[in-house]
C-alpha cells in the first residue's frame, strides 16, 4: 500500500536523488552531494515542511516541500509549495495528486489558510494538475526575480 508520510532522516538517501533528479528537470547540473546537504539542512532546522510517497515496497516516487511565510496584507499565514516532483517512471498512477492533496490538508490542519506556487509557463501538464484541484491562475500579480551577486 503506497503513502504519504513527513520526510525523515532514514530518506535521506533516495529523497536526494529525487531532488538531483527533480533539480536536473529545470536544467540544473546534477549535484547529489549538494543535494542531499540541502535536504539535510532542511530536515535538521525544520524550515520546510516536506512530505514524500512511498510505494509498496518503500521505495520513495515523489516528494513535495512547503515553506512556511507569512501575508501582510491578510495578516495570515500562508505557504509557498516550491517543489513537487514525482520520479518519471511512477509518473501516471496519481501520485502528484495524491501529494499536492495532502499538502492542502497539511496546511488546513496547520491553520493555514493560502497556499501559494509557480510553475513554468510551459509546463502545461503541471499546470493542469494543479488547476483540476481548484488552484487559479493569479493574473492579478505579476511576478519578478532579482539576481544578486
Amino acid at each position: 500500500m503506497s503513502v504519504i508520510r513527513p520526510a525523515t532522516l532514514s530518506d535521506l538517501e533516495p529523497l536526494s536523488q529525487l531532488l538531483d533528479d527533480y533539480r536536473r528537470f529545470y536544467a540544473q547540473p546534477g549535484d547529489r552531494p549538494a543535494a542531499r546537504a540541502f535536504i539535510a539542512q532542511r530536515l535538521a532546522l525544520a524550515d520546510s515542511r516536506l512530505l514524500v510517497h512511498g510505494d509498496d515496497a518503500g521505495a520513495l516516487n515523489g516528494f513535495v516541500q512547503l515553506y512556511p511565510l507569512l501575508s501582510t496584507v491578510s495578516l495570515a499565514p500562508r505557504w509557498l509549495l516550491n517543489d513537487l516532483y514525482v520520479n518519471p517512471e511512477a509518473r501516471g498512477r496519481g501520485i502528484g495528486r495524491a501529494l499536492m492533496q495532502a499538502a492542502a490538508t497539511l496546511a488546513r490542519e496547520h491553520g493555514v489558510p493560502r497556499l501559494t506556487l509557480s510553475t513554468q509557463t510551459h509546463n502545461r501538464t503541471a499546470q493542469a494538475l494543479y488547476e483540476s484541484l481548484g488552484w487559479q491562475r493569479n493574473d492579478a500579480f505579476h511576478g519578478y526575480t532579482l539576481t544578486l551577486d
